[in-house]
């Protein structure tokens, strides 16, 4: 899944080690198509059987085509998401078709939260969302496990204090 080396990457001369995201989170928004496009499909098909005629409810297979296309999406896009942490840097990596990397100076942050709504902590999940003085690095990395997250917060937090410019 390497494709080639970031951008800033190689300070050293070396690869960092990327780590992704866990499957906890591709079980969380799977179960969650299914649930939101498995409802949608039924009220269709009731609907339109009802209101229409039983020819009409067919057009209830048109969420169905979407769950299933969205099922193979979500999986390439879980796929798509890892970070690095390096000596300066953090590295955060994500998109299918749009590759988008971020990369977030130690020094430069500001604020770095652990973040878990209601379903995320049903399944087990957080988020870490590092803040910066300039809008557009922001950066999220979702569906950690908590002690990760936590982890991460609190190593991101020492590195940024320790690097004055930041947190």
């Amino acid at each position: 899944m390497e494709t080639g080396s970031p951008a800033g990457a190689g300070t050293m001369g070396t690869e960092p080690a990327w780590t992704g995201l866990p499957p906890g989170l591709l079980r969380m928004r799977r179960l969650l198509l299914v649930v939101w496009l498995g409802l949608a499909a039924l009220a269709v098909g009731l609907l339109l059987s009802l209101l229409a005629g039983p020819v009409w409810a067919a057009f209830a297979l048109l969420p169905l085509a979407a769950l299933a296309w969205g099922w193979v999406l979500l999986g390439r896009n879980w796929r798509s998401w890892r970070y690095a942490e390096r000596a300066d840097d953090l590295l955060i990596t994500r998109g299918v078709l749009w590759r988008q990397e971020t990369v977030v100076p130690y020094g430069r942050m500001q604020l770095v939260e652990v973040t878990s709504g209601p379903v995320e902590r049903h399944f087990g999940l957080a988020s870490v969302q590092l803040h910066t003085a300039a809008a557009a690095t922001d950066a999220t990395i979702p569906g950690l496990d908590p002690a990760e997250a936590e982890r991460l917060r609190d190593r991101l937090t020492e590195l940024g204090e320790a690097r004055s410019a930041g947190l």
